[in-house]
């Protein structure tokens, strides 16, 4: 295994003795990303089978100190910036095409939309990244989609477009049934989903991250995949933009105990039927390597 897998594998959502903001080597980023957690206190609406976040062990922190927040977003990202991150264990083994600051992304131990200051955080995090001169740097929300239909995630979402913003859409199933068995929602409904990001979508370009897995040792079925395709052909059709579809699978220890990732080849075999569905853009990654 490589260093840069090593460091990918890892994807701990700590660094030195931050609350909030962490970094990590991110496969999908192609670069090192800046992650903010809004839920350090674990709480998620969702309850996905496939959560690599430990909620068996309490807390460090539940409170959210935007001004802490921010001291460490500053400090990372000048680290990252000048060099000094890549002298430091477990950066320091990241190869040198990889060390470029990638983008700040929202994503933590829950749902990050439903912080109730997410667009003050926003806010300030555009703030902060103008007076570094990081314009054109992306900041990427990593979302399931639950609440993007309130006015204030509306309104963040808003100030993200005007500042290299992109969503990220979870979308993990094609049909309501693998969609609660898979995501374990804590009573969103499947097709209020689909209309948030139907509705995202015709408002800018989404990025669909959807991870696959094989669950009590099956995949899953054929006509899930098929039904998936049908649910992203509904949102082009219905007047919504998809840059590109994300298909991967497990490759960290998940909650539960029978989730397992596919095979490189079963998560080929996904992005090829989704490609050839939908004629959308489609990026493969495998579960067994880190690139």
């Amino acid at each position: 295994m490589s260093d840069a897998s090593l460091t990918i594998g890892r994807h701990s959502r700590s660094l030195d003795r931050n609350r909030y903001v962490y970094a990590v080597l991110s496969r999908r980023s192609r670069g090192i990303s800046v992650g903010i957690n809004l839920n350090p206190d674990k709480v998620c609406n969702f309850d996905c089978v496939y959560c690599q976040v430990n909620r068996t062990v309490s807390p460090a922190f539940r409170e959210v100190e935007e001004a802490v927040l921010a001291e460490e977003l500053e400090s990372i990202l000048e680290r990252a910036g000048d060099g000094r991150l890549f002298r430091v264990p477990p950066f320091d083994s990241v190869p040198t095409p990889l060390r470029r600051l990638a983008d700040i992304a929202f994503a933590g131990d829950g749902e990050p939309t439903t912080y109730p200051r997410f667009r003050e955080v926003v806010e300030r995090v555009i703030g902060l990244k103008k007076n570094l001169g990081l314009d054109g740097l992306k900041i990427t929300v990593l979302t399931n989609c639950t609440v993007l239909d309130r006015p204030a995630v509306r309104e963040a979402l808003a100030l993200l477009d005007a500042s290299d913003g992109e969503i990220w859409a979870k979308l993990d199933a094609g049909t309501e049934a693998y969609y609660e068995k898979v995501c374990v929602p804590g009573g969103a409904k499947f097709s209020k989903i689909l209309a948030n990001i139907l509705d995202a979508a015709r408002v800018r370009p989404l990025v669909i991250q959807s991870l696959f897995l094989r669950l009590g040792g099956e995949p899953p079925a054929g006509g899930e995949i098929d039904a998936y395709c049908d649910r992203l052909g509904e949102v082009v059709a219905g007047g919504g933009e998809i840059r590109l579809v994300q298909v991967y699978t497990v490759a960290r220890p998940p909650a539960v105990a029978a989730v397992a990732p596919l095979s490189d080849a079963e998560v080929d075999a996904i992005a090829d039927r989704v490609r050839s569905r939908t004629g959308l853009a489609v990026e493969p990654y495998h579960g067994s390597s880190a690139w």
